[in-house]
């Protein structure tokens, strides 16, 4: 069954209602499920608010009875009941052809994630910043590093605010530290050895280490409060302070050696190891933009019609590069091609980098009536859809009518050729829906993994730092191995520390502020053992063992510390898989 015959098997399962789930405690899985035999429902125990866990227990008949009556495994965030799914919807003899639709999915849902992050995400944040005049440093540590870190902080949210997934969101976040820090960070020494820029690495690496050491102790005392989560989200102010201050100083440093002031101080030479990123020449999107367009552009004067203007706007399939391409890119652009239109029919992209801001009248115009009604029918997991003004007007009707109004007079008043004066809005409209999507799409991949652990007894948090950090991190992982290979590579490995720091303060900072809004008290965690020791341990090791070996270095980043971190990164993952299935305990 392909992938568009699996869609309406699951938008069937869509539940009627709003099915209420227990805050009380959180998820695990406990050890020996599925080990033991068929429990008769008659032996179910009374309070089954915590023992969603225990269907594999249970005979195949009797699973879809058990789930159907156990709050537990009733998940509010998601629209589609996946555990239902999984037990009701065909044979209990066809489970892992259910598991195998289910895994189609799941990548679905990444190329999802990835689609809306890079693709609208992304580029809307970068022309808000444009619009705003905000500096390179400054959008840098904050827009640029929120478009990136996009599906891993929605991801972390997601998990962390609800009681069933808050081991997921942990796995996922030191998952993908250790991941990136050592997977990603050593491909790129061995593709492109180099020296690194001492301080921004020491920064990064050194604020990183606290945010993981705090996150630790949090987890240590399972409780947290909600001065303690405001100071959490405040040391990623203070490191964006730290990164503005630094460079400002740098830059000020530069400028007076340039422009050869006497009576300084000492002051190291800027192309050594300790130059900043800044001095790194970027790739401009822009410049490369400027040279295709101009080499293509036509000798006469030539007027798309609106159709035509629209038809060619909801084409993501440029012909001219789709020859260079190889077959692989076309591959995964065909599969990749009717997500990018259904986006693009509902997600407006504003890029400063064109010369028309790529405005399109029609597909704008269009835009603020798929736009506004996307989000009331996928926000909070489709909460707004049903829901009835003075219990007689649908809500997403309402929206329809406005937008269709708001679109007539958008298409009536402005012209194919030029951008009306308000098109910067179009970029926070984007920026609002695509952030939507994302946090829809992200929920849909938690509450899918939350049901493939309890299918196949696996914990939360080996999920999250296995399929989770993985989907969420590989594009960052081909993404910095391009660039170290156009010969950029600390710019590669200043992603590589810098936005994980930002994904675990941000991730974990605002999760646990949702759940404590949603329950008016403290947060509390629960740790799944020793395998959550053995993450956070990981990942603070792999950090201490970088800024020690780093600086003995004299801060270059050769093959032999590449290889040194993959099999840093390959002993982890077995030591941790070891300790999931019992091989390992206390």
């Amino acid at each position: 069954m392909s992938v568009s015959g699996f869609l309406p098997l699951l938008l069937a399962l869509l539940p009627s209602g709003q099915l209420l789930a227990s805050d009380s405690g959180n998820f695990s899985t406990q050890p020996g499920v599925g080990s033991a035999g068929p429990m008769p429902l008659a032996m179910m125990p009374e309070n089954n608010n915590d023992q969603c866990d225990l269907v594999m227990n249970y005979s195949g008949a009797e699973r879809c009875a058990f789930v159907k009556r156990t709050p537990d495994c009733s998940m509010v965030d998601g629209l589609i009941s996946y555990l239902t799914l999984a037990f009701c919807l065909l044979p209990p003899n066809l489970t892992p052809l259910t598991i195998t639709l289910c895994m189609i999915w799941l990548l679905v849902l990444f190329v999802i994630l990835g689609l809306a992050a890079s693709k609208f995400f992304c580029p809307n944040l970068s022309a808000i910043s444009s619009t705003l005049h905000l500096s390179h440093n400054v959008a840098g540590v904050t827009f640029l590093a929120l478009g990136n870190g996009a599906p891993d902080i929605f991801s972390a949210m997601a998990a962390i605010s609800h009681p069933h997934t808050a081991g997921m969101a942990v796995g996922a976040l030191f998952g993908a530290g250790i991941f990136v820090t050592t997977v990603v960070a050593g491909c790129v020494a061995l593709v492109k050895p180099f020296p690194v820029a001492s301080r921004p690495f020491l920064r990064d690496v050194v604020f990183y280490m606290v945010a993981v050491f705090w996150t630790f102790l949090i987890l240590y005392r399972g409780t947290t409060t909600l001065g303690e989560m405001l100071g959490y989200l405040g040391l990623y102010v203070v490191y964006v302070l730290t990164v503005i201050i630094s460079t400002y100083i740098y830059n000020r440093q530069k400028n007076l050696v340039t422009n050869g002031v006497p009576n300084l101080p000492h002051i190291p030479e800027f192309n050594s190891s300790d130059s900043s990123d800044e001095d790194v020449p970027h790739l401009t999107c822009q410049t490369i933009q400027q040279e295709y367009e101009s080499e293509y552009r036509p000798l006469l004067p030539y007027s798309e019609s609106t159709s035509e203007i629209l038809l060619s706007s909801l084409n993501p399939v440029d012909s001219r590069k789709w020859r260079r391409k190889s077959w692989s890119w076309r591959a995964l652009k065909v599969v990749k091609t009717p997500l990018e239109v259904l986006l693009l029919l509902c997600v407006p992209v504003v890029d400063p980098d064109k010369e028309d801001k790529n405005w399109r009248r029609p597909l704008n115009s269009l835009h603020l009536i798929t736009a506004p009604l996307l989000c009331v029918l996928v926000f909070q997991s489709g909460a707004y859809g049903d829901v009835m003004i003075q219990g007689e007007f649908p809500i997403w009707l309402l929206t329809l009518l406005l937008g269709t109004f708001l679109a007539a007079i958008v298409f009536c008043t402005t012209t194919n050729d030029h951008p009306p004066k308000y098109h910067p809005l179009f970029a926070l409209l984007g920026f609002v829906v695509s952030a939507v999507l994302i946090s829809a799409a992200a929920s849909e991949v938690v509450s899918l993994l939350h049901m493939l652990g309890v299918v196949l007894s696996l914990s939360n948090t080996v999920l999250g730092l296995t399929l989770l950090a993985w989907g969420n991190s590989i594009g960052d992982c081909f993404s910095d191995i391009t660039i170290a290979r156009q010969g950029y590579p600390r710019m590669a490995i200043a992603a590589c520390f810098g936005g994980i720091v930002f994904n675990m303060l941000l991730g974990v900072g605002l999760g646990c502020l949702l759940q404590m809004y949603k329950t008016h008290y403290f947060m509390q965690f629960e740790s799944e053992g020793l395998l959550t020791w053995i993450l956070a341990g990981s990942l603070g090791l792999s950090l201490v063992l970088s800024f020690i070996i780093v600086p003995l270095s004299r801060f270059h980043l050769g093959r032999p510390y590449g290889v040194f971190l993959l099999v840093f990164y390959s002993v982890f993952l077995l030591i941790a898989l070891l300790t999931e299935f019992g091989e390992i305990h206390t």
